[in-house]
């Protein structure tokens, strides 16, 4: 079983899984961290966290049809995704494909209305940690499987 944390030092292994753990505490929403963290993985082509995110999505209810849409998030209609959900998809975006520069006000702005001031630091808080596992993966060549949810 390859475990994640022994692809890095231990001390950066432990720093990664307690930034990751703490911002999807601090989201509080299971369902749409996972969603979040399958959409970054999706968009980075990382097929170890998209294998291990989608087994526990479905552990945590999350529909298959929102699984089945996600890589087309944006056209799927308003009985799919809500509102809070396509505010944390667009910022999901905007954060991990930063080849146009800055996230877009208007995508930060549609993601305040929607998150508190510290759920929204913890939804990029989480953002940034799934985009440092997938760099992690996606470098090391980890093939997905080999875990326990």
């Amino acid at each position: 079983m390859t475990e994640r944390t022994s692809l890095l030092d231990r001390e950066v292994g432990k720093a990664m899984s307690t930034l990751s753990a703490a911002a999807k505490k601090g989201l509080g929403d299971p369902g749409l961290a996972e969603l979040v963290v399958i959409r970054a993985s999706q968009l980075n082509h990382c097929a170890f966290c998209l294998d291990l995110h989608l087994a526990i999505a479905r552990k945590h209810g999350v529909s298959e049809k929102q699984l089945d849409l996600l890589s087309a998030w944006e056209e799927a209609g308003d009985d799919v995704y809500d509102d809070r959900e396509r505010a944390a998809l667009a910022l999901t975006e905007a954060v991990t494909v930063l080849t146009d520069g800055f996230v877009p006000d208007g995508v930060y702005e549609q993601a305040a209305r929607r998150f508190d001031n510290g759920r929204l630091a913890h939804l990029i808080g989480l953002i940034v940690a799934i985009n440092n596992w997938n760099r992690v993966m996606v470098s090391r060549r980890v093939p997905p499987g080999g875990y326990q949810t």
